[in-house]
């Protein structure tokens, strides 16, 4: 039944011209950013100069810039030049996350760069944010706003003038310093400027987050700064260096990689799902979730992934925070979700102060989700931690116990409903996926086992893991349908089902298997677009098609030797990247970017879709294989 409003109209044509309205408002699409950071926090740029989101000092501290939720209070940093018809083009500097905007215009250009060095190695720089601006002909006019709202744009800071400085404080211990040579006008909460430049002008602009006595803190000099501009560049380029991939799709996999590195904690060894809060998965509708949190689904998929590209520190750094999670619960027992430094992850606050991306609320801080239960985080995560065992560093005899410990509770409770990857906030069900995951679990703790000569109780993970495979085809498989069903008594497909084959639980060309791979095409793809499912899910309004389960199906009919069709499709959604290579979490019927940017799960789901795609047209299926 359709609701209908005061007016006589239909509700729902109301909420359509709502939506096209959501489209049009948006200052700064999501696709029109870069992304920098420092292994502690991330800053989105858009290709205008605005630096609109920021959360300081740490990826999962609240926001000081947030005016891509909320344009017109939500805190930014607005660096522009002014140059009549000027067409802006951004880049990264190769191999780096170092970020150049350009614009040319007929009567001048300028560039910025804009980064965040890495942390010192004393820990006496918590964080930094450098932006050099320089005119590279003719004549431009500096615009300047730098406006920062703290605690997620509640509080207005006041503003101290120093020599050479600005400080913005909050009463709250928040404390922000932006140094420059430039005259600054101050404002309420705010510093601007203007300024006339001629070609060969250079201006740098430096955020310091500092130390309580910062009368004695060091201005940088123009040295010091083009000293630390240089160590960035390096850092990132040897970093990107040591990729093993050499395939067709380098530059492709190379970003995501270099994406992934930038949501990973050096401090804590912990990876974040995406850089963002409150984007929505919906235009203009109420999906708008906190990824700002180590999932231990997306950190190990992640792991896995950067491993496939020989990067094992991360695996080492990741596989030590996640047994100190499992030591801490004494079960083998792990939450879903983390914070960054391995507390638990706060419940989600509706911000409701702020008017959201394009009107989409409430804007959403911390995440619910974090007190679900859902069985397939154990799957992902010791696929992952036998990888980096059969391709790295052996596991100690510690974190081993720890292992164990997680997996004989996987054996107690992989019969049981829950949540599902997907998150759904109804009913728990016992679904295929959740259910797959625990075969993976216990099989791969075997293997790692068997491979590192470790005591295992070797007779109960056996009888278990065959127990949930002989599950997985009595409940799971549907003889008058042909394929498998994403949940027990359901007659649905679902885009978690594609990991059936990547964890070669079957064969990629068993019948079974490519008689579900086809209805899945069938009911979920739109093109090279696939969407995670398409019944209800507990919440108002429809989402995009989800990227992940883009890429897996083109892995997926890889595997199942249709090269041609996974080809085209692969090239469809490089084409769906922004104009840097990255990705949110969701397209839109048109390819437009929703929901959080950038999402680890779309860029290490990329890589492994290149990886393999790339093995199968040269004839080389051999490697990594579970």
């Amino acid at each position: 039944m359709k609701r209908i409003d005061e007016n006589g109209g239909r509700a729902d044509a109301a909420e359509t011209a709502r939506k096209s309205k959501h489209t049009e408002d948006i200052p700064r699409p999501i696709s029109q950013h870069g992304v920098i950071g420092n292994l502690k926090t991330t800053a989105l740029v858009a290709t205008d100069g605005t630096i609109d989101f920021l959360c300081w000092p740490d990826l999962d501290s609240a926001s000081v810039f947030c005016a891509l939720l909320d344009p017109e209070n939500g805190g930014g940093f607005d660096l522009t030049p002014v140059i009549p018809g000027a067409r802006p083009i951004q880049m990264y500097i190769p191999d780096t996350n170092v970020l150049l905007t350009r614009w040319l215009g007929e009567t001048g250009s300028a560039e910025i760069v804009d980064l965040m060095p890495l942390l010192a190695p004393d820990g006496a720089l918590k964080c930094r944010l450098i932006r050099r601006l320089r005119v590279t002909r003719g004549k431009a006019k500096l615009k300047l706003r730098c406006w920062p709202r703290t605690d997620y744009a509640r509080n207005v800071p006041t503003v101290e003038q120093g020599d050479g400085y600005v400080l913005f404080t909050d009463g709250n211990g928040f404390a922000m310093r932006l140094q420059t040579d430039i005259a600054l006008d101050i404002g309420d909460g705010e510093v601007t400027a203007e300024l006339d430049l001629k070609s060969g002008d250079q201006i740098d602009f430096v955020l310091d987050d500092i130390t309580a006595d910062y009368a004695k803190d060091k201005r940088l000099s123009t040295d010091d700064i083009t000293a630390q501009i240089k160590d960035t560049i390096k850092y990132w380029q040897q970093w990107a260096g040591h990729s093993s991939y050499r395939g067709r799709w380098r530059e492709a996999v190379n970003r995501s990689a270099l994406a992934l590195k930038l949501l990973t904690s050096k401090q804590h060894g912990s990876i974040a799902a995406a850089a963002t809060f409150g984007l929505p998965e919906a235009p203009g509708g109420n999906r708008n979730w906190d990824y700002r949190a180590s999932w231990i689904r997306d950190a190990s998929f992640t792991v896995y992934a950067l491993m496939r590209l020989g990067y094992q520190e991360e695996a080492t750094a990741f596989t030590k925070w996640v047994s100190d999670r499992a030591d801490i619960s004494h079960c083998g027992r792990l939450e879903i979700m983390y914070k960054l430094d391995g507390s638990r992850q706060v419940q989600e606050a509706d911000l409701e102060h702020l008017a959201g991306y394009g009107g989409a609320q409430p804007v959403r801080a911390g995440n619910s989700a974090a007190t679900q239960l859902q069985l397939d985080i154990y799957g992902e995560l010791l696929d992952s931690i036998y990888i980096a065992n059969k391709y790295g560093e052996a596991i100690s005899h510690r974190d081993w116990l720890g292992i164990c410990d997680v997996v004989d509770h996987v054996c107690e409770i992989w019969q049981q409903p829950d949540a599902g990857i997907w998150e759904i906030r109804r009913e728990d069900r016992e679904h295929l996926h959740s259910r797959l995951m625990c075969w993976v679990a216990v099989d791969r703790a075997i293997r790692l086992a068997q491979k590192r000569s470790l005591a295992a109780p070797f007779g109960r993970w056996i009888e278990a893991r065959n127990a949930i495979n002989e599950d997985i085809w009595q409940n799971f498989w549907n003889d008058e349908k042909k394929h498998f069903v994403k949940a027990k008594g359901s007659t649905e497909v679902d885009g978690a089902i594609l990991m059936m084959p990547l964890v070669r639980f079957i064969s990629a060309t068993d019948p079974a298997w490519l008689s579900t791979l086809d209805v899945i095409g069938e009911q979920l793809a739109d093109d090279s677009m696939v969407m995670r499912y398409k019944d209800a899910d507990g919440l108002d309004g429809d989402e995009g098609a989800f990227a992940t389960c883009s890429f897996w199906y083109v892995e997926c009919l890889a595997r199942a030797g249709r090269l041609p069709e996974a080809r085209f499709n692969f090239e469809k959604l490089l084409l769906l990247g922004n104009h840097l290579g990255l990705y949110a979490e969701e397209f839109d019927c048109k390819g437009n970017f929703l929901g959080n940017f950038p999402q680890a799960f779309t860029h290490l789901a990329l890589i492994s879709a290149a990886f393999y795609l790339d093995r199968a047209l040269d004839g080389r299926y051999g490697q990594w294989r579970a």
